[in-house]
């Protein structure tokens, strides 16, 4: 990640010559525009998700009811982006693509990994506007790692699990990448204030 006209961007991470609807273990970051923290705060080490948090995570989850072939290995979703390892396995790739509901209606590529997080993002963010967050949206790009082999895979689910733990140190923490005197939960807070306090339980 590197600062281009002050504001910071993730460069492609594709890898050339790879298809990325190829079965594979796919390790992906999607973080929101600014890393603005809009899904919760971390307290004591725990994730706890605002509103907008909810609404994202139930998005998530889809991602895997409405593909057949696609499936959610572990996931973690911290206040400004997520983590996830999304697993590609192509056991019906020949059936009628119009039986086949995806985010977007995308189901002509429905396996293809870019066309998985572009629709979940569309998605996402609808249902976000909805909740009275007009101003919200996701960075225009994410990392993504192929993993290749159980070691790996291993390593990645215990960074994803403990993502919560290091938030403090974690170089998406705005207060990490920023001058910023404000304490972090007063950072959250304005967040909260604009999108999350009138949605009250």
């Amino acid at each position: 990640m590197t600062l281009y006209k002050n504001k910071y961007r993730i460069e492609s991470t594709r890898l050339k010559g790879w298809d990325y609807s190829n079965d594979g273990y796919y390790f992906v970051t999607i973080c929101t525009k600014d890393r603005e923290c809009f899904f919760g705060d971390v307290i004591d080490g725990q994730m706890h998700l605002s509103h907008i948090g909810e609404i994202m995570m139930e998005e998530w989850k889809k991602t895997e009811e409405i593909r057949e072939d696609v499936t959610i290995d572990e996931w973690v979703i911290m206040p400004n982006h997520i983590h996830g390892i999304i697993v590609i396995e192509n056991k019906t790739m020949h059936l009628n693509a119009s039986n086949v509901e995806t985010h977007c209606n995308a189901s002509l590529h429905r396996n293809n990994l870019s066309f998985i997080i572009r629709g979940f993002k569309s998605a996402s963010t609808k249902k976000i506007h909805l909740a009275d967050c007009p101003h919200f949206a996701w960075q225009p790009r994410y990392y993504d790692h192929i993993i290749r082999d159980e070691n790996s895979l291993d390593k990645i689910r215990e960074y994803i699990l403990n993502n919560p733990l290091k938030w403090d140190i974690d170089e998406n923490n705005p207060l990490n990448y920023q001058n910023v005197k404000t304490p972090r939960r007063d950072i959250s807070m304005k967040t909260h204030q604009r999108c999350v306090s009138t949605n009250k339980k």
